[in-house]
């Protein structure tokens, strides 16, 4: 929702806001703070833009204050933005034309939320004293940009001179990264103290200079400042040791490498930051930064003369050669597609004895080429086989003759064997059949003298009867 209001009071603003708020709901409650956005009315769309996304992290009201023409009559104009149109904040632009453009602070206050921080945000050109500016002296927290003015080292030295508690620039945000990856480089064995720095970075580049102080008064070495191309930013920090040098290289803008003794080299994303990201980044904190302090005020001034180039100290051994870092991350990103490769070819199961180890080291192998033990004795054993066959052959034929030799004798003792039982079973049978036939003939004998003595002793019995 957006709203214009044209020619119109700071109060007419609130009683606005306060009935969006109750149209849109609870969207439009719990602001953390209020950010203050100074800016020309040119850069004006890219500021609401970034302070919008940022606000996504930290809900907040934000108030963005343009200077207008400042010839003729006073008149305010405002937009108010709720809901899609502001992400998780509220937003009033406010455009102070005539008189009025030179009394900001008089405007803004009235938008304030009540009882909540407030920072005030320069994304572009910024006062030489944010602190004593009228909208800076009523913030707790003050960001500026110095990569914004046209001489960043020059603006860098004034911030450092007009600094006061709650100061912050996004040119130290934009190291935070850096900083954290050398930091936990020396948290690596071997645990041996630095005897010296280098950083490569371009002339236009504050944030090279910020971090080399940094460096500086946390090692308590002589840090030198090394010169790359205008526009490449931060390119490499050397860390030099006894053992051997930590180099970390961004030899682009997104990729860098980090090389150290005794640990293998490593591929790090490291992209440039962007600007919602920096400006969240320090929304975070609302207290002073004591590090930004130290390296601001004390750092600054112990830094060593940019004397070099980065070609040339490259050359010397002072510092990282970029286009071998170049090279070393090509070679390492090409290793990482290999495992990635590997991890997802479908193999099948492995056996039980098997371990994951060794099952990553042969699929490894397969997808170089490489054979297995197993396949190498399998091509042994088959040259040894073709080198031997001729005389396998011959074993073959004369084991086969003698196999048909032995074939010709069982089968000829077989047959004797088998007519020798078949007389056997003749004899056998036929001695049975006489046995057979002679009990039948004495049976039959038995009963043709049973039947006479019947007969007789029939007749007897009837020559009796008679003589009776």
């Amino acid at each position: 929702m957006i709203r214009d209001l044209t020619d119109t009071t700071t109060t007419g603003i609130s009683k606005t806001l306060v009935r969006l708020r109750n149209e849109v709901g609870a969207l439009a409650l719990g602001r953390v703070l209020t950010l203050v956005v100074v800016v020309e009315d040119t850069d004006a769309g890219s500021a609401i833009e970034v302070a919008n996304q940022a606000s996504r992290q930290h809900p907040c009201r934000i108030v963005v204050v343009i200077a207008g023409d400042r010839r003729g009559k006073n008149r305010l104009d405002a937009q108010i933005r709720l809901g899609g149109d502001a992400g998780a904040s509220e937003i009033v632009v406010l455009r102070l034309y005539g008189a009025l453009a030179n009394h900001g602070p008089s405007v803004v206050v009235p938008l304030l939320l009540p009882d909540s921080p407030i920072v005030a945000w320069w994304p572009g050109e910024a006062p030489a004293d944010v602190g004593k500016d009228p909208i800076g002296a009523m913030a707790q927290r003050r960001i500026t940009d110095v990569a914004q003015h046209r001489n960043p080292r020059l603006m860098l030295k004034k911030r450092a001179a007009s600094y006061a508690p709650g100061d912050t620039d996004l040119a130290w945000t934009r190291i935070t990264r850096w900083r954290g990856l050398l930091a936990a480089a020396l948290d690596q064995p071997p645990y041996e103290p630095i005897t010296g720095a280098v950083v490569s970075g371009a002339p236009d580049s504050p944030s090279s200079d910020l971090l080399a102080a940094w460096l500086s008064r946390r090692l308590r070495v002589p840090v030198h400042r090394v010169s790359t191309p205008r526009g490449s930013g931060i390119a490499s920090v050397r860390l030099e040791r006894k053992s051997g040098p930590i180099d970390l290289v961004r030899p682009g803008d997104v990729v860098a490498t980090l090389s150290q003794t005794g640990q293998p080299d490593r591929r790090i994303s490291l992209p440039r930051r962007e600007l919602p990201e920096c400006l969240a980044d320090e929304l975070r904190r609302l207290d002073p930064d004591d590090a930004y302090e130290d390296a601001l005020l004390h750092g600054l001034g112990a830094l060593q003369p940019v004397r070099l180039t980065a070609a040339a100290a490259a050359k010397a051994g002072k510092a990282p050669d970029p286009a071998e870092s170049r090279r070393l991350a090509a070679r390492l990103g090409r290793d990482e597609s290999a495992q990635e490769a590997s991890a997802m070819i479908a193999a099948p199961p492995a056996p039980e004895h098997a371990e994951t180890e060794e099952v990553r080291t042969a699929t490894a192998r397969k997808l170089a080429g490489k054979r297995t033990p197993r396949e190498k004795q399998s091509d042994k054993a088959r040259k040894k086989a073709a080198a031997n066959g001729t005389g396998a052959a011959k074993k073959a034929t004369t084991a086969k003759e003698a196999t048909a030799s032995a074939s010709a004798a069982t089968s000829t003792a077989t047959t004797k064997s088998t007519a020798k039982r078949a007389t056997t079973k003749r004899a056998t049978t036929q001695k049975a059949t006489t046995q057979k036939a002679t009990a039948k003939r004495a049976t039959a004998t038995k009963a043709t003298t049973k039947r006479a003595t019947a007969t007789k002793a029939t007749a007897k019995s009837a020559s009796g009867a008679a003589s009776s």
